[in-house]
Formats: C-alpha cells, structure tokens, sequence
C-alpha cells in the first residue's frame, strides 16, 4: 500500500511498516506500524485474512496501552493523529523506533499451545518443572516466564530457558524482562477477570529507547493474536477451552488447521465459515473488554 509522506519499509507475517519518506528504518526516530487484515497459525500466512482484523487488535492494543502503567511507545497523543494517514487511521499505530530485544516475554497462567506440548514430552516448560499429571487447560501453580527466541521471518520462534535470555541480553535485562513481564502480566489478568474473561496467556516484546535506554512495552500488546483469552463461565463448566473453540483469539483457526492440514507446504485456504467465527470471536473480546 502506498500512504502518502511514508516509505514503506517491510512487511512481517500480519503488520507493514512505514517510515518517513526519504527516511530509513535504521535510523529514523518514528514508524508508523501498520495492522493488516493478514492472519497466521504455525509460522505460516493464511488465506483469505480476517476483515477488519487490523483495525480491531490496533484498538484492542491501543486500550490496553491505557490500561498499563508501564512505558511504551506509542507517540504522545498531541503528535499522532496528525501524523497518521487517514486511509490507515484505524488500523495504525505511531511509535518510537526502539532497540527490540531479540526475545518474546511469554508468560503462562494455563498449560495450552507449546508449552503443553513440550510439558508432555518433559513436565516441563522452557526449563522450568511443573506439577505431576497436568491436562491441557489446566491452571499453573502461579503464572511462569517461558521465554521465546524471535527467530527471523520464515522461521520458528524456539521456547528457550532464562539461561538462554540471559546469553542473549546479559543478566541485568533478561531479570528486567522477566520481571516487568510477571507484572504487567498479573495486572491485565485482573482487568480481564472482571470482565469475564480468562487470561490464559500472552507475550510481550520490549525494546530500548534510544534516547534513554529505558526498557518500553513495544509491538501490540494484549491482543487476539498474541495472547490466549478464554471464557471464565465456560471454563468454569468443565470444558477445556483449548479444544472446545471457547477462546477469544484465533484458536478455531489452529484448531481447523490441526484437523485439516499436515503442516507440510501451503496451508489450505480457510473456509467461510472459519473466517466468520474468527472475527466473531474478536468482536466479542473487544465488547467485553471495552464495554462497547
């Protein structure tokens, strides 16, 4: 897409990027990032994407924003809507170009995704033990850090120890990462469950400011794509939210790619159907957490 004043700059799996025009990613102090309709599951792009996708994980991270007492980097409201093309105004965010920190902050209160598989193969998660005859589902003793590498697009993100964080990011970082992770962590989960709403997971990515080297929430946050949301009423009934398709994020999607699709070559295009209950599941988390 060509936005007027902006270059774009690159495209990952669901969001494009744009700097300044004549300016480059490198060096440029602001990026406008962008959130397409694009959906993935298992490192791989599907097709068709989720209307109006974009615009609502934009909203969604933009709330949660609000909601955190935490830098970010987000541009102060006064400099955003001036600055942010009006054919992307819904779906865009104006941010600061940080250092990214090459790791994914995973924090899970719930066993489900990789880390239940990996728990099956070692009752354990990204090095740390957890308890004797867990399901998939279930609830952890207290939410853990299980850290991720970000590996470049393409390729699979690869859960990794603390250890490994602190080879990456030295010691004094990776402590802050996993801190300030469990923290935002146990605050949103509270928000959530006032509204009904599990937490089951989420990741977070953080980068440096440049100016200051302040550690700052960066990328979305909190959203349908890069968290597990479950329904508390259901859960409480007994049904295991990760196969009875009762999670507010696109868990029908890798559950119909699990049953449909060997996860050899080119994913199989998503029916109607799926598309439909996908967004339905996104518009409904956005109700219950913005009253709206």
């Amino acid at each position: 897409m060509s936005l007027r004043g902006w270059d774009h700059a690159y495209s990952g799996k669901v969001r494009d990027l744009y700097v300044p025009a004549g300016e480059s990613l490198a060096t440029t102090p602001r990026i406008l990032v962008v959130a397409s309709d694009r959906v993935s599951a298992f490192d791989h792009v599907l097709e068709p994407g989720i209307p109006g996708k974009g615009a609502l994980l934009t909203r969604l991270s933009l709330w949660w924003f609000d909601q955190l007492d935490v830098p970010n980097h987000l541009v102060p409201d006064d400099l955003r809507p001036e600055a942010i093309p009006e054919a992307v105004a819904d779906r865009a965010m104006l941010v600061a170009n940080l250092d990214m920190f090459p790791v994914e902050c995973v924090v899970r209160a719930y066993l489900s995704g990789s880390g239940w598989l990996e728990y099956q193969e070692s009752q354990s998660v990204c090095g740390i033990a957890l308890p004797v005859g867990l399901r998939d589902g279930d609830k952890l003793p207290e939410p853990i850090y299980t850290p991720a590498w970000k590996a470049p697009f393409g390729e699979h993100d690869e859960n990794i120890t603390f250890e490994r964080t602190v080879e990456l990011v030295g010691l004094e970082v990776a402590t802050k990462l996993r801190d300030l992770s469990l923290s935002i962590f146990t605050d949103a989960a509270a928000i959530a469950a006032q509204r009904g709403v599990i937490l089951a997971d989420t990741k977070f990515e953080f980068g440096a400011d440049r100016e200051t080297g302040v550690i700052t929430l960066a990328d979305e946050v909190l959203t349908s794509d890069s968290s597990r949301y479950w329904d508390a009423e259901a859960y409480a009934a007994g049904t295991t939210p990760a196969t009875k398709m009762l999670s507010f994020d696109k868990q029908i999607v890798r559950n119909w790619l699990s049953t449909n699709w060997n996860k050899q070559g080119t994913p199989p295009v998503l029916p109607a159907d799926i598309v439909a209950q996908t967004s339905a599941r996104y518009r409904e988390l956005i109700e219950r957490m913005l009253g709206k």
